[in-house]
């Protein structure tokens, strides 16, 4: 069942979306070669608890960690370790907080100095395709829509496109109703009223869309063992149109990188 939210209950949802976009610029600061992913997820533990809120993911099904750390051919669910990050290397970091009742959850692949220009392709693709798929999440549109929308502009880029892992639904809990696939076809699926809340998660491959899983029960990796790349917004329907609740803004600040990818998202611009 597709639990609405009401103005108020999306106003919470952004307090809580907004602490994971701090969340992940501070880490944008940090990740560098020789940083390990554990001290990583200690600073974003002891950040999301002084901001008031709790780790979102920490005790989720039983997942050890405040963030999903995810190297190079890891797609999603990555656990952090003490194994230092190389010049080169991506790390897609996916982070969950819970405040006020409601969680906010989403997700950034970063770059670790300078890495090959097939492997940042991939990331400024994946990055655009969740923006073709947020687009499509509209009053009257269906979950279709939006997958068909992400799928249509990375396989034509030749990306394989992750099937076995979707975006879903978000509110008082992680996970609600609807799925929303990163594959499809248009109008087919739920239709988008109204109220409603997703996370919006594009998984994109270098190779082949086919994945593995490692005997830790949580990380899932490419099959081919080649680079996956994933972005990941929470967004609401407000007025009928979709409205971003995070942003990559505290990114893009850290980074000193300047951008307007979201203004066409929000009502009102976001003030840093």
């Amino acid at each position: 069942m597709i639990l609405i939210k009401t103005r108020e209950e999306i106003e919470l949802m952004r307090q809580s979306a907004l602490i994971v976009s701090k969340t992940l610029g501070l880490l944008a600061k940090e990740v560098k070669p020789g940083v390990t992913t554990l001290f990583l997820d200690k600073l974003a533990e002891e950040f999301i608890r002084d901001n008031g809120a709790i780790p979102g993911f920490l005790g989720l099904y039983d997942f050890p960690n405040t963030l999903c750390m995810s190297p190079n051919a890891q797609v999603v669910h990555g656990i952090p370790n003490d194994k230092p990050l190389k010049e080169g290397d991506i790390i897609s970091i996916d982070c969950g907080a819970l405040k006020n009742g409601f969680y906010g959850d989403h997700a950034y692949t970063f770059e670790v100095g300078e890495v090959a220009p097939e492997t940042k392709k991939l990331l400024e693709v994946t990055k655009e395709s969740l923006y073709q798929g947020i687009r499509e999440f509209k009053a009257g549109n269906r979950v279709g829509d939006v997958g068909f929308a992400i799928q249509n502009y990375c396989e034509k880029r030749g990306y394989g496109v992750v099937r076995e892992l979707v975006g879903h639904g978000l509110g008082k809990s992680m996970h609600e109703d609807p799925e929303m696939p990163n594959y499809g076809k248009r109008g087919r699926g739920k239709k988008f009223v109204e109220g409603m809340v997703v996370a919006i998660e594009p998984m994109i491959n270098l190779g082949t869309h086919r994945i593995n899983q490692l005997n830790d029960g949580w990380t899932i990796l490419t099959k081919d063992n080649k680079p996956s790349a994933h972005f990941e917004h929470d967004v609401a329907i407000v007025n009928g149109k979709p409205e971003l609740l995070s942003t990559f803004k505290y990114i893009y600040q850290a980074l000193g990188i300047e951008s307007k990818e979201e203004d066409e998202f929000r009502e009102v611009p976001l003030v840093l």
